[in-house]
């Protein structure tokens, strides 16, 4: 069975629909391990109730970033992942980590990138009076939410939203696309190839997939 490493700083909502996924044979690989920058992640939970081995992830014991970044690659290849999942991860990784497994790291961005790369997506959408948010998954590259798209989902900005309710709104989006992504690349329907995403042996446009999301999820 192939094996995905999942990466988070938070509360893991994420990592619970990937977890549940897996667990529900809907993608068939499992997760064989957590790494997270904050040993008090709530997200950790799911993984110490499922027997999943944890990795804390600490750059201020390193001399460098270099050091750091170096063996963070050693520690993740014991586990000979098919597939990095950033989560919620909070922390830029670095160029040597993202290169080693270039191909092979998929990351989850709240927003339509290339709009909004970076942090505050759901204010800074309220702020510019956009009429659509939502979310990118994408393929990592060592530039910042730059990778190629792979799917992306969209949310109309309601008139009486927040940061909070329109977050939410994206999060359930994320849920479904998240999954569906990850299932394509286990299934080796999905590759990164020439920096551009091949879904069954075609590219996708640069927004990524382009189909009904509603038929992928019957299907």
């Amino acid at each position: 069975m192939k094996k995905i490493v999942t990466f988070i700083s938070g509360v893991g909502s994420n990592l619970k629909v990937i977890l549940d996924a897996c667990q529900n044979s809907i993608i068939n690989a499992r997760i064989a391990s957590v790494f997270s920058n904050i040993s008090c992640a709530y997200g950790l939970t799911y993984a110490k109730k499922s027997g999943i081995p944890i990795n804390i992830i600490d750059v201020n014991r390193f001399i460098n970033f270099e050091t750091f970044d170096f063996m963070l690659t050693k520690e993740v290849d014991k586990y000979k992942p098919d597939l990095i999942v950033l989560a919620g991860y909070m922390r830029i990784l670095g160029s040597f980590f993202v290169n080693y497994y270039k191909g092979r790291i998929m990351n989850i961005h709240p927003s339509l990138l290339p709009k909004y790369p970076g942090l505050n997506t759901h204010c800074r959408v309220l702020e510019n009076g956009e009429l659509e948010h939502g979310s990118s998954v994408h393929f990592v590259t060592d530039k910042l939410d730059s990778g190629p798209i792979i799917i992306q989902s969209r949310v109309p900005v309601l008139s009486t939203d927040d940061k909070f309710s329109l977050k939410e709104r994206v999060k359930s989006q994320e849920y479904i696309i998240y999954p569906i992504a990850i299932k394509w690349y286990i299934e080796t329907r999905l590759i990164m190839k020439e920096e551009k995403v091949w879904l069954d042996g075609k590219t996708l446009p640069p927004q990524g997939y382009t189909g009904n999301i509603d038929n992928l999820i019957k299907n």
